[in-house]
């Protein structure tokens, strides 16, 4: 989408909008006519409604919005991810900082942060103890924090890059029941072992070779993020002993994972100890996490 000429007429908002549903269209882009309303608001600072409404009484795009819009369009037809664009992703009720450098929070993890939510609320300690392990933006932790105020959730990360995104969620919630730990989960927290009610995590765990398909993904994502080792299960192994050490009897673990990877960790699981291991769904009803009990 070309910025108009400085002699030319204004585009109406409607005018930009679906010009630049074309061009992303064109590149390619999942979701183009979403994806321009949210530029547009985006640059405009509108909701996706008042935007709407803008358009239906024909309002125009000044000749500087015209340009930051089509600089962000150009950039999302190269398959920058929209959230790293509006600085902004949606997780549950909270509106994250993502960014460079830091893992964009997937719909398909708001299942699993419900799974440990729901295990936490069932947990009988007045102030029950949650553990995020590989936090990335803090999605999981504050989503913990935030609709279980009661308990004390801690939420460890080893990238510098992905911890600074989490601190500054943090800081922006203000969820004051949540500590931020720099580290590694494999030897996370080991004062809190035998401690710990929920213990969750969206581990890395795409096997080596599988390289997904979407360019938001392989192109910006960290691959720290992404990759589990030629199995994609390197990280969870670590995961699964790590979390039975910090569980109290009746701890339960939450594990995000790949659809064909339940057989395995359920497996895995089982030989480390863990019980009533069960598989569970995420709304496109493929296998997207596997809850178990110390």
């Amino acid at each position: 989408m070309n910025a108009p000429a400085p002699d030319a007429p204004a585009p109406t908002l409607r005018q930009a909008r679906d010009a630049a549903a074309v061009e992303l269209s064109a590149a390619g882009v999942p979701d183009p006519e979403v994806d321009a309303d949210l530029l547009l608001g985006h640059v405009l600072d509108l909701s996706r409604g008042a935007l709407a409404a803008r358009m239906v009484m024909g309002d125009r795009l000044s000749a500087s919005d015209a340009s930051v819009f089509a600089s962000l369009v150009a950039r999302r037809a190269a398959r920058e991810p929209l959230q790293h664009l509006t600085g902004r992703a949606p997780f549950r009720a909270l509106d994250l900082l993502v960014g460079p450098g830091v893992l964009v929070p997937r719909p398909e993890t708001e299942t699993v942060a419900q799974l440990a939510v729901d295990a936490l609320r069932a947990a009988a300690e007045p102030e029950p103890v949650a553990v995020d392990l590989g936090t990335g933006t803090g999605a999981i932790a504050l989503a913990l924090a935030t609709e279980v105020p009661h308990a004390r959730v801690h939420a460890v990360e080893l990238s510098p890059e992905a911890l600074e995104w989490a601190r500054r969620n943090l800081d922006e919630v203000g969820a004051a029941n949540v500590e931020l730990v720099a580290g590694d989960l494999a030897d996370a927290l080991p004062e809190l072992d035998g401690t710990v009610a929920v213990v969750v995590s969206n581990p890395p765990y795409v096997p080596a070779a599988m390289v997904p398909v979407d360019a938001e993904v392989h192109r910006f994502d960290p691959a720290v993020a992404l990759y589990g080792g030629e199995d994609g299960l390197d990280v969870i192994r670590v995961l699964s002993r790590r979390a039975f050490a910090l569980c109290r009897p009746g701890g339960v673990l939450v594990v995000e994972h790949a659809e064909h990877q339940s057989a395995a960790i359920a497996a895995l699981l089982a030989a480390d100890g863990w019980r009533a291991i069960s598989h569970h769904r995420d709304l496109t009803l493929r296998d997207r996490a596997t809850t178990a009990v110390r």
